[in-house]
């Protein structure tokens, strides 16, 4: 079932650790299809190793398992999926990963400001989810009110996590919000101080281009 989806959300968790944005057993990523509602999703605990496109579970919008080759457990962060679904029905994708550079802002509760303008691909700032326990409902519902003005938020001392229309997205989504937090973070360290952010009626002349 779903097959074509599996194959890509196991292509992109194995993509995530070779670039070194997760490590092995960690991250977690999904992606719904648009025909049945069925969420494929990583699941809990598994080395990358040891995974293949049985590996990854069908559930539906409820978190009930559809289909379960391996008998595995699907990801511990289950609710922070389905709240990313069920809050913006836009959202086809998402990506979790504990990204260094992104997480070092996460850890000081520091949202990413729009300092260049790979930003418009998120939505400008990266905004701060208040701390939760990892795979709690309360994590889950922290992601609900950053996700209404990003594709992307930081999870307070936890992590990154990013949306999008295909796994794809929601990866590329990440790639540039850790490119955006080592850029931050090396211009505080040069300067000692806050690099301005571009104005919005700067954005605005790119979106009219």
């Amino acid at each position: 079932m779903l097959e074509s989806i599996k194959e890509r959300v196991l292509k992109i968790s194995e993509r995530a650790e070779k670039d070194g944005l997760i490590r092995r057993g960690s991250g977690n990523f999904s992606m719904r299809d648009i025909g049945t509602g069925y969420i494929c999703i990583t699941p809990t605990g598994q080395d990358r190793e040891d995974s293949d496109i049985d590996s990854i579970l069908v559930i539906d919008m409820d978190g009930n398992i559809i289909e379960n080759k391996k008998n595995l457990k699907p990801t511990s962060e289950i609710l922070m999926h389905l709240s990313a679904y069920k809050n913006r029905e836009d959202i086809k994708a998402v990506c979790h990963t504990h990204a260094i550079y992104s997480t070092i802002f996460a850890v000081r509760k520091k949202e990413i400001p729009p300092i260049v303008f790979e930003s418009l691909i998120v939505g400008g700032t990266v905004p701060v989810a208040e701390y939760a326990i990892p795979g709690t409902k309360e994590l889950a519902d922290s992601i609900i009110k950053p996700l209404e003005k990003s594709d992307a938020c930081l999870l307070e001392k936890h992590g990154v996590l990013t949306v999008g229309n295909t796994i794809e997205e929601a990866y590329i989504k990440m790639q540039y919000v850790e490119d955006m937090a080592k850029i931050y973070l090396y211009s505080l360290l040069l300067e000692k101080k806050e690099p301005e952010d571009i104005p919005q009626s700067e954005f605005d002349k790119v979106f009219n281009r």
